[in-house]
């Protein structure tokens, strides 16, 4: 089930289950996990592409193991906000995705994120090497920590 915009997804969320959070790229696709809460999201993996289903399962995979409750998919506008190619390539996943779960499955803005996990990693002083193959979930944690903050607000502030 494809919730947008996000205020649905979040009322679709069952109490107290952990939400994953994806980057989609051409090549990988970074994997972030929430706590039951949904104060705390951490990069898990990052998965390098091949075709949909093995990818998909993958992902169904995590979301069993981790008793998930939510997929949320980074949706990559435009600096102005636009939705170009790369939007229109996350919906159609989520589409596909929609016909092997009766998850929700919801989108936040990931302008920047990358950005954020790179000046992250840079901080952390990590190495070229090793931001290259962290970059993808560490993103992917940043896009689902924004959609957890929201959510938080959404409950205490009533959406305000």
């Amino acid at each position: 089930m494809i919730c947008d915009p996000f205020e649905e997804f979040a009322a679709a969320l069952p109490p107290m289950s952990a939400l994953i959070g994806l980057d989609l790229g051409d090549k990988t696709i970074g994997v972030a996990v929430s706590d039951r809460i949904g104060a705390a999201a951490t990069p898990i993996e990052t998965i390098r592409r091949k075709k949909f289903t093995p990818d998909a399962e993958r992902l169904m995979q995590f979301a069993r193991n981790r008793e998930v409750g939510g997929i949320l998919l980074g949706l990559p506008r435009n600096m102005d906000g636009s939705e170009g190619p790369r939007c229109q390539a996350t919906r159609a996943f989520a589409r596909n995705l929609a016909r092997m779960t009766e998850l929700p499955i919801g989108f936040w803005d990931e302008r920047l994120s990358s950005v954020a996990a790179e000046r992250a990693l840079l901080e952390a002083d990590t190495s070229r090497k090793r931001r290259a193959e962290l970059i993808d979930h560490v993103a992917a944690s940043y896009i689902l920590q924004g959609a957890l903050d929201r959510m938080r607000h959404i409950r205490t502030e009533g959406g305000a």
